[in-house]
Order: structure tokens, then sequence, then C-alpha cells
């Protein structure tokens, strides 16, 4: 992604001062939304029904938003980084609109000084990387069926999250149904989760239906659109090049997406070549993978089908499985098929189910609850093939509708419910909890290293 270059404030201001005045006919109709937040930096992205110039105004008083950034040219599609920003700081901002001073002296700042259209927004800036800092990630797999069920789910977490602060969302892929298309993710993402989206920083992988609409060689389509994904590391890791796959860093954990559904998956392919430099390179406590594709499953799709999604699932299991266990990963997120299925603490499967075998890739037989037979334990050194949980959870739009085996021996624990999940890093400890429709608490676990 292309940054707009950035005027010195000062100049911005009184460039924008002196310039005509705005339609004030323009509506924002979609976002403002959150794109590769770092420590000292934000991307802000919406939409306009018409052309305009893209602005900022941003400070961290609400009532006065004195720091301006702009992009060059005018435009509907609007994409701006604001930089110099502090670590783990509460930011105000609005977008659009011509920028307004501070109030005269002796004046008292109100609400009617804000900038834009009056609408205000706030977002938190990620701690410095590397220390450890409470983190909430809200995972979506699947969701962007547009109906009830979707609504219920996100309803569901936002009374389970109350008012705690959600850091960063993910989204597993097939994020709009059915075609990936600029309408559906209108619908789907866009009007599903404005509160969300104006004040959390969203995460993407590829799913097959956003590939509809979306060419990864290329990095052009809808999805490739609509994301502002980091391509040089912005956020930390190794620099991938493409906004297909790419890492990030937020606290002790570092975050890896990769693309099964269209980039190339052989074992000499490039995004295996930077997979494993990036495992190299990452010294995070806590290693997060996610994609599209699940390992195991036996929901909605079935990875023992060699016919099932073009062989993506073994590709996955088989090629990139072996990398991140050698890496020393801890969780890895996938959805795919519209289940919930969690697995023990594994390593080393590699096959087809009939091969799984529970003295050779169990390496803890426990729940991994802390209220039951006792929580998963690692070593805070990243170790190689130590184990690490995988989840489907790709029923954030809808579970399956007809009955699906869920008999896979990898799995501790299979669903056949919508839901979410939720994973709270706090130092070395990692909690994992899966929340149904209704809200229900139906699975959790959790990982400690010591």
């Amino acid at each position: 992604m292309h940054y707009p270059r950035l005027l010195q404030p000062a100049l911005l201001l009184a460039l924008i001062l002196a310039s005509p005045s705005i339609d004030a006919a323009t509506t924002v109709v979609r976002g403002p939304y959150l794109q590769i937040p770092t420590p000292t930096s934000m991307v802000v992205r919406w939409r306009t029904d018409t052309t305009e110039p893209s602005v900022v105004s941003f400070g961290t008083d609400r009532t006065q938003l004195t720091q301006v950034s702009r992009a060059e040219g005018v435009t509907a599609e609007h994409v701006v980084e604001l930089v110099g920003l502090k670590p783990a700081t509460k930011y105000f901002y609005s977008v659009g609109g011509v920028a307004v001073p501070p109030p005269a002296a002796g004046k008292k700042a109100g609400a009617e000084d804000a900038p834009g259209r009056a609408s205000l927004y706030n977002f938190t800036t990620p701690p410095p990387v590397g220390p450890a800092q409470p983190t909430r990630i809200w995972v979506l797999g699947d969701p962007g069926t547009k109906g009830a069920t979707q609504a219920a789910v996100r309803d569901a977490y936002n009374k389970f999250n109350g008012k705690n602060s959600t850091d960063l969302v993910l989204l597993l892929g097939d994020n709009a149904y059915p075609d990936g298309t600029d309408a559906d993710y209108q619908k789907a993402i866009f009007e599903m989760y404005p509160q969300t989206l104006a004040t959390v920083p969203f995460w993407s992988t590829l799913g097959n239906h956003d590939g509809k609409s979306a060419n990864s060689a290329t990095q052009s389509g809808v999805y490739y659109d609509i994301f502002t994904l980091p391509t040089r590391a912005q956020a930390g890791g190794v620099v991938s090049g493409t906004e297909a796959y790419y890492s990030f860093d937020y606290a002790n954990t570092h975050f890896i997406c990769l693309d099964s559904h269209d980039s190339e998956r052989s074992a000499n392919s490039p995004m295996m070549q930077w997979l494993k430099s990036d495992l190299i390179a990452t010294q995070r406590d806590w290693i997060i993978a996610f994609f599209h594709h699940p390992t195991y499953t036996k929901g909605t799709h079935d990875s023992d089908k060699d016919s099932d999604s073009a062989g993506r699932m073994n590709d996955m299991r088989a090629l990139f499985l072996p990398v991140l266990e050698q890496g020393g990963v801890d969780l890895v997120l996938t959805g795919h098929s519209h289940v919930y299925e969690r697995s023990w603490l594994l390593d080393g499967h590699y096959g087809k189910s009939e091969t799984f075998n529970a003295a050779n890739h169990l390496k803890q037989k426990v729940s991994g609850r802390a209220d039951g037979d006792g929580v998963y334990r690692k070593p805070r050194a990243r170790s190689p093939h130590f184990g690490e949980i995988n989840v489907v959870t790709g029923s954030a739009g809808h579970a399956s509708s007809k009955p699906v085996p869920l008999n896979h021996p990898a799995f501790f624990l299979s669903l056949n419910e919508a839901g979410s999940s939720i994973v709270d890093v706090n130092g070395l400890k990692m909690e994992f909890t899966f929340l149904n429709e209704q809200g229900v608490k139906r699975d959790w676990f959790t990982i400690v290293k010591e």
C-alpha cells in the first residue's frame, strides 16, 4: 500500500482553512475503519458518496483536535496515515470536512469545536512491542452472512465484553458472502460492525468466498481494495512484499497471517520461505497463526478428503504445520468449516485422521481448564515441537444446518454451534473462550508459559 505524503501540520492547517468550503452534502457511507496499528501510527480509512479531500483531525483531548493529517488529492476512497503518535495512548479523531483551529484565547472548547461532520471517534494505539500488556483479541471466522445469526454472535460478544477494551479483531476469511463483492462487504462487515471498526483495528486473511472477487498474485480485487495490510513489516515481523500474507506484533505476541486460498502453497513457495524467515526472526513470547483452511476438521468440510477445497487443507496440514511447529507456534486459528472444533495440545500429526495416534501426537492429555484437570504448560523459551492448539472457529455467521460428523480424533471438543472466539493474553498466560450466539461460554482453555 502506498501511503500518501503528509504535510507539516501548521502548513496543512493554513492550506485547509484557505481552501474553498467542502460540500456539506457529502456523506460518509463507509467507515471510518482502522488499519495497520503500530505504537506510533494508525491508518484511517473511510468512503464518501462524493469526492473530497482526505482529512483526519485528531488529538488526545476530545475538544482539542489540533493535529491534522491529510492525503494528497481528492477522492471518495480515503486512506490517511497518522504518524508521530504515542504508544498506549487514547486518541480522538474526526474524518473529512474542514479542520477547525484551537479555540481563541479565553474561550473554552466545546463539542461545537469538533471538526468535520461532528462525528467523533477514538482509538488507542498499541503498547510498545516486547513488554507484556493485557491484550484482548476477538476472532471472527466466516462471519459475513449478513443475517440474524451474525448479528446475534456480534451482540453476544459485545455483552460479554461489556466495558472492557478490545485491542484487535481477526477475520479468518469468508468475511462477506456469497462472492466477496463490494456490496457484500458493505452489508456483512461495514454495516454489521460500524462501532467496532471505528475504534478497533481489524486484521484479515483471505477466504475462498473473498477470493471470488480478488486475486492474490496481483493483489487486486475487492478484498485488496478494502484492506490496507502491511507489505513492508510496518507493524513488525519480516517484510513479505505482499498483502496476501504478512505478520505483525502486539505487545509480547507475534501474529502470522497466511494465505491458504490463493497464494502458492508448495514447500519451496515464496510464502513458505517468508514464513521460515519470519519465525526465525521473532522474539515474542507468543505466536498465533491464522489462515482460512483448517489443518483438521470433520465439520462442513472434511480435511481427510483430497478433493475437498482442492487439497488446500492437506497443504496447510502437511506442509505448513510442520514449519509452524518447528517455529514454536502456540495457537492456530482457522475457519472455513462452519463449526467449532478445538484440539488437544498437539504436535507432529500431519496425515489423515486414521494416522492420529494419541501416544505420539498428544503433548499433554488434559482439557486445558484451570477448573478441570489442569491448564496446558509450555516453557517460556520458545521450543520447537512443544505443541499447539488448533482451533476451527468458522461459525461467526452461521453453524451447519445439517448434521456433521464432528469426530476427528485430534479434537478435544467439537460443536455445531454459531459463535465467536476470544483470546486474552496477559503476560505468560493465554486464555481462550468460545462464546456461542446465546452468549454461553461453551469452551475455554488456558496455556501458561513458565
